[in-house]
């Protein structure tokens, strides 16, 4: 007879922070911590626990226990304490491509630091696993991963697999990524719960594991049977070893073992059957009635969403790429100071946390961490830009001018607005009272002022205003210096600047140019109009686009939708017979915000009469927690005005139409989106995900039962055919759908709901988001061959350009010039900073393309590169001119030996 093993592990699924505030969280983990290591001494037999795959944990423990370190670390040494390889465990789809590589760098080293970490992609209640995993496990040296949603199990009883993609006749699997990468895969089929509370007692014994041995062997494909021992904050279970002894007694035919993940994992990877499946790309419950992917996390709380997008894009796409080119000038890196940054701002990705499913003092304190990590990024951006507009040669320009420095960060050519204040004079405390100052100052009259290039000839700019106020400097040398001064505000816009480049101009005396081109509105007609694109603004607020590139013309376009919304922070759930109230069922009214050659911009003011709130059913039934799927509230009876202001802008030189809602929310319970009619008929669309642009089918499966199929996406969501196509960007909105037309393309601005969800009653009146509330967005168009020129857009609308003044002073660099070149348009920049800890330079980034292999040239002068992984060691593949499809593209960049330093 066949002996089968039994591994039990023991763990506690530990939320940071969930159903209570950290704190009451954090607690209760010093409580599981000191029992752990009172275990380790007291009880030889007890194997080890695995601590979640997060090493944060340690840090959190120590951060009220600093005296227990030596004990911690004794306790990993002798493999008692499991730990690694995350510093978080993370929301894969609610974070950037670079939050979720830096999470594995700063997990491995953090766990490398103490010991030898548990090289698991631990994934085990993630909502959906993203697409790219399988490369960026290995591409950690990480060879197998673990996860408990995404997947339907099938068993042994020869179920009929609908689709092979997102199913597994077993709870071990294969997982193949979108550029072929693989790795071993395992599914928690019965939860990572299905071992927990094992009974010492004989009988109640018999009983459990006549079940849960049952429930695993259903979807087990080898011998090797997993129990996990513990479920979300679980105290340890202090005599599992003794319920382990008792199973022993009761079972010839088993054999139960306390073990860890690196055991059960060197078993049964080497007894899986060559029939294994193959599961493929992202895995988000496909398979499945539809209810339960938790995709609508997407909107939960978008406010944290947007911040969220603030400082990924500060650290990512501005402070780490000017502090990268700012060491060419000071020799220095702030990696102490980013590292901290980081670490606040991953603090808040996890998935109870950046997904908003959380109690309202779990995300005001979010908040804190969003301010605190953006404030570093925005000093250290700082410290950057002034060392390098330092280094850049002014020279040319007129003594008496005001210089400033535009920097495009990002990683293609962008297009836009600046608008930047530049001081013309200043009068310091050391030279009077501050009131007289400030009166000297406000009684000059400003020359007229125009703006110039570095070869001194103007640039179309407009002087906005001017004001006095108090302002101070912080010299590093002597104490700080108090002054007033004038501001002017000035407007430039800059078209097709090189990606990760600088441009000198400055503010001096002169006229200021006017341009004989037409203005970009036509008022008589509610029109704005550019190069690219003609938008007519109707008379209910709808817009009719016409892509002047391809001649083909997009009606109603910037469609407001409103609807009940009775769930809670996870699901959407409209009220049963609840209909839409559209925007354009209203009165709108227009006015003429901007007007000029280089930017048009039209206010439309749109009011709509909606209930106040669902009726008073949804909170007897919150109350009584009704499962979602069963309530009857409908929306109340009782009607208020609810107003949408949106700046609806078009830019010459630009192929993107952009906008900016505003209202003011005081209804509760309902969700607003804006519709996108596309009228292409397809049955797929395209949205940036971690790594990759992954194409998703517009349909569902059969057994899916949600009238709704959300969607997550990053920066844009795409839909197109053989000959052109729409591109939609946003702003940390990350929920969109493709509506059952298959042609319309939702982007949810707003959602308003009351209660946590889950397995109780949480009451979040803060997650009704009431207040004053601003979403951007944008829209653009492409023809049948150009749709990575609207993705690049879309991820540089995210992406603002960085302004500051300077002297007039020489220097080494020119006042023109990019500091590095991409000569790839299916190359996605998600990376340009130094080597952790190191001064080599590592550039970062993805083929836009699933499925096309493309060239690629990246070039920095004086530099070197070679091949690194994500976690910036030595790669086994060779320099290569050729992007392969779906590829993440790492490279370590040495100072050439023969420039100097």
């Amino acid at each position: 007879m066949t002996t089968k093993k039994v591994y039990i592990i023991s763990h506690s699924h530990w939320d940071r922070e969930w159903y209570m505030a950290y704190e009451q969280h954090h607690m209760r983990l010093v409580a599981l911590m000191d029992d752990l290591l009172h275990l380790f001494k007291t009880n030889p037999d007890f194997h080890s626990f695995h601590l979640d795959g997060q090493t944060i944990a340690i840090d959190d423990y120590l951060e009220v226990r600093p005296e227990k370190r030596e004990e911690v670390q004794a306790a990993i040494t002798a493999g008692k304490l499991k730990i690694g390889p995350f510093y978080i465990l993370q929301d894969d789809f609610l974070i950037s491509s670079e939050s979720n590589t830096r999470n594995m760098l700063v997990g491995l080293e953090e766990s490398r630091k103490w010991g030898d970490p548990v090289m698991l992609g631990y994934f085990p209640d993630t909502f959906g696993n993203m697409g790219q995993a399988p490369q960026m496990m290995k591409e950690g040296g990480i060879e197998a991963a673990a996860f408990g949603r995404g997947v339907k199990p099938t068993g042994f009883n020869n179920v009929v697999i609908n689709d092979e993609k997102y199913t597994s006749q077993f709870s071990e699997m294969w997982w193949e990524g979108a550029d072929k990468s693989k790795i071993f895969s395992l599914l928690f089929a019965n939860w990572y719960s299905n071992g927990n509370e094992i009974p010492v007692e004989k009988e109640a014994a018999q009983a459990f594991w006549k079940e849960k041995l049952a429930d695993a062997e259903q979807f087990t494909s080898t011998d090797h049977i997993l129990m996990m021992n513990g479920v979300d904050h679980q105290p340890v279970q202090m005599d599992v070893t003794d319920a382990i002894k008792v199973a022993n007694n009761l079972y010839d035919d088993y054999e139960f073992i306390h073990s860890s993940f690196d055991e059960y994992l060197e078993a049964v990877m080497n007894d899986v059957p060559a029939d294994l499946s193959t599961v493929s790309g992202e895995l988000t419950s496909q398979e499945t009635d539809g209810w339960y992917t938790l995709a609508n996390t997407a909107s939960a709380r978008i406010y944290l969403k947007q911040k969220n997008t603030d400082v990924q894009r500060q650290l990512e796409n501005i402070t780490e790429p000017l502090a990268t080119m700012a060491f060419d000038v000071t020799g220095e890196y702030p990696h102490d100071q980013l590292r901290y940054a980081w670490k606040l701002l991953m603090q808040n990705h996890p998935h109870d946390s950046i997904c908003g499913c959380s109690v309202d003092e779990v995300h005001r304190e979010m908040i804190t961490r969003y301010d605190k990590a953006l404030e570093v990024g925005k000093f250290l951006a700082s410290e950057a830009v002034e060392s390098l507009t330092a280094s850049i040669d002014t020279s040319l320009f007129p003594t008496d001018s005001k210089p400033f420095v535009v920097f495009n960060t990002a990683g293609s050519a962008k297009t836009g607005t600046i608008e930047t204040e530049i001081e013309w004079k200043r009068l310091p405390f050391s030279q009077g009272v501050p009131e007289e100052l400030y009166a000297q100052l406000k009684n000059e009259t400003l020359p007229e002022l125009t703006v110039i290039d570095a070869k001194g000839q103007p640039v179309t700019a407009e002087i906005l205003s001017h004001e006095v106020r108090f302002n101070y400097d912080l010299p590093k040398d002597a104490f700080r210096v108090p002054f007033m001064a004038i501001y002017v505000k000035v407007r430039v816009v800059v078209t097709d600047m090189p990606a990760v480049s600088w441009e000198s101009l400055a503010l001096t005396v002169g006229q200021n140019t006017t341009s004989t081109l037409p203005t970009i509105v036509s008022e008589a007609d509610n029109r704005l109009e550019n190069e690219f694109l003609h938008v007519k603004v109707e008379s209910n607020g709808q817009l009719t686009v016409t892509d002047k590139t391809t001649g083909i013309t997009y009606p109603n376009v910037l469609t407001y939708e409103n609807v009940g919304d009775i769930a809670n922070e996870y699901i959407f759930k409209q009220p049963e017979g609840d209909q839409a109230i559209y925007a354009h069922d209203f009165p709108a009214t227009t006015t003429v915000a901007i007007n000029t050659t280089k930017i048009g911009e039209i206010t439309l003011t749109q009011t709509l009469m909606i209930p106040v709130s669902a009726d008073e059913t949804l909170a007897e039934e919150m109350k009584a927690v009704v499962e979602m799927r069963q309530r009857k509230a409908q929306r109340s009876k009782e009607l208020a005005p609810f107003t949408l202001t949106t700046k609806i802008r078009l830019e010459q030189g630009s192929r993107q139409l952009k906008f900016s809602t505003h209202f003011d929310n005081q209804m509760k319970d309902h969700r607003l989106r804006v519709l996108f009619p596309t009228n292409i008929t397809t049955d797929k669309h395209y949205a940036e995900s971690i790594f990759e642009v992954v194409e998703r089918p517009n349909g569902v499966s059969a057994s899916w039962e949600n009238p709704t199929n959300p969607q997550h996406q990053h920066s844009f969501v795409n839909v197109q055919d053989a000959t052109h196509g729409m591109t939609v960007s946003n702003y940390g909105l990350n929920e969109y759908e493709i509506l059952a037309d298959n042609t319309t393309i939702a982007l949810t601005l707003h959602r308003s709901v009351g209660e946590l969800g889950d397995w109780g009653y949480f009451p979040t009146p803060e997650a009704q988001c009431m207040g004053e509330q601003t979403v951007a967005f944008a829209l653009a168009f492409h023809g049948a061959d150009d749709q990575n020129r609207t993705f690049h857009d879309g991820q540089n609308f995210q992406i603002p350009f960085t302004v500051a003044q300077t002297s007039v002073h020489n220097g080494r660099w020119a006042p023109k010039a990019a500091y590095l070149t991409i000569d790839s348009s299916a190359y996605a920049l998600t990376a340009l900073k130094r080597k952790e800890h190191q001064t080599e330079i590592v550039t970062r980034g993805f083929n836009l393309s699933n499925t096309a292999a493309a060239p690629l040239e990246i070039k920095i002068s004086g530099y070197t590169p070679s091949r690194c992984t994500l976690i910036e060691t030595p790669h086994e593949k060779p320099l290569s001119a050729i992007l392969e499809p779906a590829e993440i593209n790492s490279l370590l960049w040495t100072k050439s030996a023969s420039v100097n330093d």
